[in-house]
């Protein structure tokens, strides 16, 4: 599968999907490797290195990545890990939760939130598995997701698991046999924590030593309903706190008034995120049997 071109950019592109059932629609940013060079470009308060609405690389396909993101969070807040993967032959999807992101907190709690949220990682996959611009580049026989504290639930909602309320309510939520391995990320795995209950997907698991908000045993509920303890590459990130694994943030948005801004003294989030992409990269792509990383895309 060689491009025959050694300067691969991460092309970008803004979609809005909806959810006809519910009359919902939400935003969804897809990045994809593309020969046309990449520019600093704004997205509010961030930048990235993208190339907007350019070509995806013609005549191949590519693993499909879909990234959740945590409580009443963004889909800007993995861009160090969706571009390097978009630079390294994924094509990387982030959808902003509805009812469940920074602008709109209407969902927070509610069952509701835990049905819509994988519910529209299928419907992004739905979508990107025949969208024109991606020209079927998007392989359906190699798609992952990456999900980081409350997107963790979304993950392993979607690899099979069952959840169920603190008041003991089981939640009807749509499994997704397309997805193939999961990264969890600080992830919120208490609604799994109940008999009956398994997963049996590849699982990247990272955790933070020093969290308090997805705390040590959301791992052990992981490792327990994996139906085979070989499934999962467990990891815990010494000196991390909870937010370690959203992407740096601006400087002039960098203060202790702002949690997910601030780690414990020591940590270097910086240096973190330059090594975590390509942790990921690895496990998608032995995983995934995409072969040796330079197999989509050259040098």
């Amino acid at each position: 599968m060689q491009t025959g071109q050694n300067n691969i950019f991460t092309g970008c592109r803004q979609l809005q999907l909806t959810d006809n059932d519910n009359n919902i629609s939400f935003p969804v940013l897809v990045q994809y490797p593309t020969y046309t060079p990449a520019v600093p470009t704004g997205f509010g308060p961030y930048q990235m290195e993208v190339s907007m609405n350019a070509d995806i690389i013609p005549g191949q396909q590519f693993p499909l990545v879909v990234i959740s993101h945590g409580n009443n969070g963004s889909h800007l807040l993995y861009r160090t890990i969706s571009t390097y993967l978009a630079k390294n032959g994924f094509i990387v999807a982030m959808p902003e939760h509805y009812g469940n992101n920074r602008n709109n907190t209407s969902l927070e709690n509610t069952v509701e939130n835990l049905q819509l949220r994988p519910r529209h990682v299928s419907l992004t996959i739905d979508h990107l598995l025949t969208a024109p611009f991606l020209s079927g580049a998007a392989d359906a026989n190699k798609i992952a997701v990456i999900g980081h504290s409350m997107g963790g639930y979304t993950a392993l909602a979607l690899a099979g698991g069952r959840p169920i309320t603190k008041e003991g309510e089981h939640v009807e939520v749509p499994h997704d046999n397309r997805v193939k391995a999961i990264v969890l990320m600080a992830p919120g795995a208490g609604w799994f924590n109940h008999p009956d209950n398994h997963i049996s997907c590849p699982v990247l698991l990272l955790t933070a030593e020093h969290d308090n908000i997805t705390p040590g045993w959301n791992a052990q509920v992981v490792q327990k309903i994996a139906t085979d303890p070989s499934l999962v590459s467990f990891t815990e990130v010494k000196n991390a706190g909870h937010f370690a694994f959203i992407s740096p943030f601006p400087a002039a948005m960098t203060n202790p008034g702002f949690p997910p801004s601030s780690d414990p003294a020591g940590f270097d989030r910086v240096a973190f995120h330059q090594q975590l992409p390509i942790d990921i990269l690895d496990f998608l792509t032995a995983k995934l049997n995409v072969g040796a990383r330079s197999a989509a895309i050259p040098g």
